[in-house]
């Protein structure tokens, strides 16, 4: 499988195919390095991973949501799938927070109730989703959802999921604090998410 383009490739489903079996389509995919496959809307979609410059925040985020994690939670940015069978949905976040338990069974996805949080870094080929469909999704069962616009260079959080989404949220720009609404509790350091370089290519 080649792809030459950063933005998301996608494979209609057929139509006799349930979830449970494009979920393990999806497991199964030989994606190139650097690239991950998830299940959005009925389709498997193929996009990169996180840029290099992502490290650095997305390494910060991951220490201190671990420092404030539940008991019994682990905080990682590992590739793992986690799947939300009720909307018909797999995804693999940028970062995770989830129970540890949910990774003692076999198999390659875990369940999507296992996750006290998510984050999602924003790019070209991401937005669109992190913004729209997996907010969706996640605003039915995921308590804190976290989206840094890496375009924008703010954050945002949302919580207090409901059958129709999150109830609450609150942006912040890069630098200023932002509050991580329970079971995390805690404000976060933001200072050091905005790249050091001045300029930006319009793609990032």
């Amino acid at each position: 499988m080649t792809i030459m383009i950063e933005r998301p490739a996608s494979a209609d489903a057929p139509a006799s195919e349930d979830f449970d079996s494009l979920l393990g389509i999806v497991e199964e995919l030989d994606t190139p390095d650097g690239y991950k496959a998830e299940l959005i809307r009925g389709k498997i979609v193929v996009s990169p991973w996180s840029k290099l410059r992502f490290k650095k925040p997305m390494k910060l985020l991951r220490q201190q949501l671990g420092a404030h994690a539940p008991e019994g939670h682990d905080a990682d940015v590992a590739p793992f799938l986690f799947r939300f069978a009720d909307s018909d949905r797999a995804y693999g976040p940028d970062l995770h927070v989830a129970d540890e338990a949910a990774f003692e069974a076999d198999g390659r996805h875990a369940d999507g109730g296992a996750l006290s949080l998510v984050a999602e870094l924003t790019s070209v080929s991401t937005k669109d989703a992190d913004w729209q469909d997996k907010l969706e999704v996640y605003g039915r069962q995921v308590p804190v959802y976290l989206v840094l616009d890496m375009q924008s260079e703010e954050i945002t959080a949302f919580w207090d999921p409901s059958p129709k989404g999150y109830r609450s949220r609150t942006t912040v720009p890069f630098g200023k604090p932002l509050h991580v609404p329970a079971p995390f509790d805690f404000d976060l350091d933001t200072t050091e998410f905005a790249p050091r370089h001045a300029e930006q290519s319009p793609e990032a």
